[in-house]
């Protein structure tokens, strides 16, 4: 399953422009190469999940529209080949930061009353030593 799909791609951005992105034929046609397509949503959904693992139990069953948009950014930015222009690098670097959050614990994802799993989110562990002062130990002490 992943995070988004190609007509998902081609409503946001449009058919042309993932046709200029993807068409890597020579001379060059202008369709849209599904499978040029495909490997950049899978590299997406492996990067999401990346982010996710670290709260969530995966994969996930349904989708929430927040990962699908997250996933557009994501995979729009990773079909350039050359620099893209400021609006879908801002919109990747957005993306990035969502799931940053969402790795953190500062965001939240809807997922059909899924919890996300409890870790310990600062990244200190704690460990105690056996007690010294038991009330066997004590006894006569006191």
């Amino acid at each position: 399953m992943t995070y988004a799909t190609q007509g998902q791609l081609e409503d946001r951005y449009g058919t042309k422009l993932l046709g200029q992105l993807t068409d890597r034929s020579q001379p060059a046609t202008g369709q849209v190469d599904a499978e040029v397509v495909e490997r950049a949503l899978l590299d997406t959904d492996a990067t999401i999940d990346g982010y996710l693992a670290a709260r969530y139990r995966l994969p996930i069953a349904s989708v929430p529209k927040l990962l699908v948009d997250v996933a557009e950014a994501v995979a729009i930015y990773k079909l350039h080949r050359r620099a893209p222009d400021e609006k879908i690098t801002a919109d990747y670097r957005d993306a990035i930061k969502t799931l940053q959050d969402i790795a953190a614990g500062r965001q939240r994802l809807d997922l059909d009353g899924i919890e996300p799993e409890r870790g310990n989110s600062s990244g200190s562990v704690s460990t105690s030593s056996p007690r010294v002062f038991t009330p066997e130990r004590l006894r006569g002490f006191v």
